[in-house]
C-alpha cells in the first residue's frame, strides 16, 4: 500500500464575510494569524451585526466575483443575468447602498486589514478541513454533491492524502492545542468548529434541506474516529478545525501542494 503525505490540495479565502470564495494558489498569513484578504471586509447592519447566512437567508442568493489583484467586485442575484461592478476599496459608499437596496435596509461595508471579521477572533487561523471528510458528508446526503458540502462549509484549507475526519487529530484536551506545520509555516490546532444553520441551507438558493442538522448529529456521532478528542463534542454538531498562527508566521506562505505535518 502505497502512503501519501498529506498536503494541501485546496486554499480558498473569502475576501467579503458572508459572500463567495476565491481559489487561489497561495496565501500570506498575516501577524494576526489571519490569512491576507480573508473576510477583509464584512457588511454591517445599523445596529452593527454582521449581515451574514445566520441573520439573513437573503445572503445565499448573492452571487459575488472577486478580483484580488484589482479589488473589483462584480455583484449578482442568483436566477438574474444583472451584474453590478465595484472598487471594493475605493466605493465602499455605493457598494453600501447596492447591498442596502438588495436587502432592504441600510448596511455598511467595513474593512479591517489586520485580522479581517473571523467569528473566532481568538483563534482567527484558516480552518482545515480534509477532502476524504466532505467527501464522507456527502455520502450522508443522496441529493448533495461533494462540491455543494465544499460550499457549505466554507473552510479555507483543504488537505488531502489523508482519511475522513483526519483534522481531527488537529485538537486535544481543552486549554491544550496541537502543533502542527504546513510547510515552514507553523500552527496551532484549538477545537472543532461549531457549526451554525448556514451548512443546513443551499448555499446558491437558501432553501433547507430536510433534517440535514439531526442527520449530520448523528451521523457525526456514528463515525466519529478512535484517534478524536471526545471531550471537546458536549454535542456533535462540530466540524473542520479553528487553529492559531504564531505572530512569528508574519508573512510566510501556505501553497498549493505543501506538505502538512502533526508536530505533537
Amino acid at each position: 500500500m502505497t502512503l501519501v503525505t498529506p498536503y494541501v490540495s485546496k486554499l480558498f479565502i473569502y475576501p467579503i464575510k458572508a459572500l463567495d470564495r476565491v481559489g487561489v494558489e497561495s496565501v500570506t498569513v498575516l501577524k494576526s494569524g489571519a490569512l491576507k484578504r480573508d473576510r477583509q471586509f464584512a457588511i454591517f447592519d445599523e445596529s452593527g451585526h454582521f449581515v451574514n447566512g445566520k441573520r439573513n437567508q437573503r445572503v445565499h442568493a448573492l452571487r459575488s466575483q472577486f478580483d484580488l489583484e484589482t479589488s473589483i467586485v462584480s455583484l449578482g442575484v442568483q436566477g438574474t443575468d444583472c451584474t453590478e461592478t465595484f472598487d471594493v476599496e475605493k466605493e465602499q459608499e455605493a457598494l453600501s447602498s447596492w447591498l442596502g437596496g438588495y436587502f432592504g435596509f441600510s448596511v455598511r461595508v467595513m474593512q479591517n486589514l489586520d485580522l479581517g471579521f473571523p467569528d473566532d477572533t481568538v483563534s482567527p487561523g484558516p480552518t482545515v478541513i480534509s477532502t476524504a471528510t466532505l467527501e464522507a458528508i456527502a455520502s450522508w446526503y443522496p441529493e448533495l454533491e461533494v462540491e455543494e458540502i465544499r460550499r457549505r462549509f466554507r473552510a479555507n484549507i483543504e488537505i488531502s492524502g489523508v482519511p475522513a475526519f483526519w483534522e481531527d487529530r488537529l485538537f486535544t484536551e481543552a486549554e491544550r492545542t496541537v502543533n502542527f506545520c504546513i510547510k515552514d509555516v507553523h500552527l496551532m490546532g484549538v477545537k472543532p468548529c461549531q457549526r451554525c444553520v448556514v451548512i443546513t441551507r443551499d448555499s446558491h438558493t437558501g432553501e433547507a434541506y430536510p433534517n440535514f442538522q439531526k442527520t449530520f448529529v448523528a451521523k457525526r456521532r456514528e463515525t466519529l474516529p478512535e484517534w478524536t478528542e471526545r471531550s471537546r463534542f458536549n454535542h456533535f454538531y462540530r466540524l473542520a478545525i479553528n487553529t492559531r498562527v504564531p505572530p512569528s508566521e508574519e508573512g510566510k506562505e501556505i501553497c498549493l501542494g505543501d506538505e502538512v505535518r502533526i508536530l505533537s
